[in-house]
């Protein structure tokens, strides 16, 4: 085995041709900058990839907005409602909870708001239920 890593090694020590300084310094810089313009080139397909699909997705979201009706305007209400106790600002009413602590039920709300993007504030929740299988 001795032997024969010796004899690679000595092919390898003649077989070579012997570059300067400079021409080795040569050679690096382009190397480096054919990886650079490379990187440079994939960079440029990512961008306009996602510009592409940014683009699609805004013309799909103008589409769906003109595409839906307008909502029909709110009848006048023929009996008059009972008087309520005013709410906080941002409230949003009674919540019934069934066998869900509240500190769940706080952490579910702010799930669900983040999760729809929307303010919690603009949800209205009725009731939060702990489902046992």
């Amino acid at each position: 085995m001795n032997t024969t890593l010796s004899i690679v090694a000595a092919a390898a020590a003649t077989g070579g041709k012997e570059i300067s300084i400079g021409e080795a310094a040569v050679t690096a810089v382009f190397g480096y900058c054919v990886v650079f313009f490379g990187l440079i080139i994939l960079m440029c397909v990512l961008y306009g990839t996602g510009a592409y699909f940014k683009s699609k997705d805004e013309k799909a979201k103008a589409a769906a907005k003109s595409a839906a009706p307008s909502a029909p305007a709110k009848a006048a209400p023929t009996a008059a409602a009972p008087a309520e106790k005013p709410k906080a600002p941002g409230s949003a009413g009674h919540i019934k909870l069934h066998d869900v602590p509240d500190r769940e039920a706080a952490m579910i709300m702010a799930i669900v708001a983040d999760k729809m993007q929307k303010p919690i504030n603009e949800l209205h929740f009725i009731s939060i239920k702990e489902v046992k299988k």
